[in-house]
C-alpha cells in the first residue's frame, strides 16, 4: 500500500519534471520519511533515455535535499531546542546534555554531517541534532551538500545503467549501501585515530 501510494506521488510529481525532483528530494531530507531511490533511480532511467539531463537532475536533488534539510535544522534550533530546554526533564534529556551536543558538533559536526548523509535511516536525522546543538550553519549546508550529492551521483547513475530492471536494481542498491556502509566506518576509523593521535 506504502509502496504504490509513494509510487503514484512520484508518478505524479515526475509531470513537472526538474521542480518535482526539487520537491521529492525536499520532503525526502525532511522529516517525512520518503526513499530517494523512488525518486533518482527512475530520473536516472529518464537520463539515459534522454528525456532528461544528468547534471540537472543531481542539481536539483542537491537542492531538494539542502531545503529539505534546513527545514529540520531550523525546525530543531528554533523549536526542538527551546522545547527539550523547557520540557527535555520528561524526557531525560538535561539542559547539561543539550550542552555536550553543542561541544560534540562544534567540534565534530562535519564528519558527523557528512557520514549521516550516506547512511539509510539516517540521512534525514542527522540534521536533528545539528539544529539543536546550533551548529555552524555554512558548515551544516556544505557537508549535507557533500554527502547528498555523493548518495544522489550513486542513485542517479544505478538508473542510468542499469535502467527499468527491479531486480537488479535492488540487487545492486543493497550492494551499495553495504560498500557505503563500509565506507563510512572507514573514513570514521581513520577520523578518530587522527582526532586522537592530536590529542597526545
Amino acid at each position: 500500500m506504502l509502496h504504490e501510494m509513494a509510487q503514484f506521488i512520484t508518478d505524479t510529481i515526475f509531470d513537472m519534471g526538474y521542480l518535482g525532483i526539487f520537491l521529492l528530494m525536499l520532503i525526502e531530507s525532511s522529516f517525512i520519511p520518503f526513499p530517494s531511490e523512488i525518486v533518482l533511480v527512475p530520473a536516472g532511467y529518464l537520463a539515459s533515455k534522454g528525456d532528461m539531463n544528468f547534471a540537472l537532475i543531481l542539481f536539483f536533488s542537491l537542492l531538494g535535499s539542502i531545503g529539505g534539510a534546513l527545514v529540520n535544522y531550523f525546525g530543531a534550533l528554533y523549536v526542538g531546542r527551546k522545547f527539550l530546554l523547557k520540557f527535555g526533564k520528561y524526557f531525560f534529556v538535561s539542559e547539561k546534555a543539550l550542552n555536550k551536543m553543542e561541544t560534540f558538533f562544534a567540534k565534530h559536526g562535519a564528519i558527523s554531517t557528512f557520514s549521516g548523509r550516506l547512511i539509510p535511516g539516517i540521512r534525514q536525522l542527522i540534521s536533528i541534532p545539528a539544529g539543536l546543538s546550533k551548529m555552524d550553519l555554512k558548515v551544516f549546508i556544505l557537508y549535507t551538500a557533500l554527502g547528498a550529492l555523493v548518495w544522489s551521483i550513486i542513485l542517479v547513475a544505478l538508473g542510468y545503467i542499469i535502467g527499468e530492471n527491479q531486480d537488479l536494481i535492488k540487487e545492486y542498491l543493497s550492494l551499495i549501501v553495504t560498500i557505503t556502509l563500509a565506507c563510512v566506518t572507514i573514513i570514521t576509523a581513520i577520523y578518530i585515530y587522527k582526532q586522537s593521535k592530536k590529542n597526545v
